[in-house]
């Protein structure tokens, strides 16, 4: 028995089942007998031969038959799916940053009305801590020194750091 490596970087490896035919392959072949029952049963005059019968029968086996044969390691059924995924994309990508494609549609005939007399919106005020002149002109100062080698970095989220070396007077 002869034993091979596969390369982890293959997945697409076929198993043999019987003889030199692969899963889809022996799916390809069974998939007749079944329709062709599914036909036999459900067609009129019902589960009575009938030559219409056996000719759809006959081409759906030729069909699946082709469709099983092996070229260059892929079967006739998965050249056909890729060629025809390939046929049926856009032949053209016309990119336009004014498409309303998932944006909201508004109506135009309706105007805004301004709502009815209410409560204010209480306006929260912050206040940010203010730094008294010596500190704020001592921090000037500081930045305006080159000694002091003021950095400012970005980080890969946006965030910002600023760096100030100490400096000692």
């Amino acid at each position: 028995m002869k034993v091979t490596v596969v390369p982890a970087q293959v997945t697409t490896v076929e198993d043999r089942i019987i003889g030199n035919l692969g899963f889809s392959q022996m799916i390809l072949l069974i998939l007749p007998v079944f329709i062709g029952a599914g036909i036999f049963t459900i067609l009129p005059p019902v589960m009575e031969p009938n030559t219409y019968k056996f000719i759809i029968m006959g081409i759906l086996a030729t069909v699946c038959c082709i469709l099983a044969i092996r070229i260059k390691g892929m079967i006739l059924a998965v050249w056909f799916i890729t060629i025809l995924r390939y046929n049926l994309r856009p032949k053209y990508y016309l990119f336009d940053k004014n498409t309303t494609v998932h944006r909201e549609q508004y109506d135009s005939s309706q105007k805004y009305t301004k709502p009815a007399a209410s409560a204010p919106p209480v306006k929260k005020n912050v206040s940010m801590p203010k730094l008294d002149l010596r500190d704020a002109v001592r921090v000037y100062a500081t930045i305006d020194d080159p000694a002091a080698k003021l950095r400012f970095e970005t980080t890969k989220k946006g965030g910002l750091y600023v760096r100030l070396t100490e400096i000692e007077k």
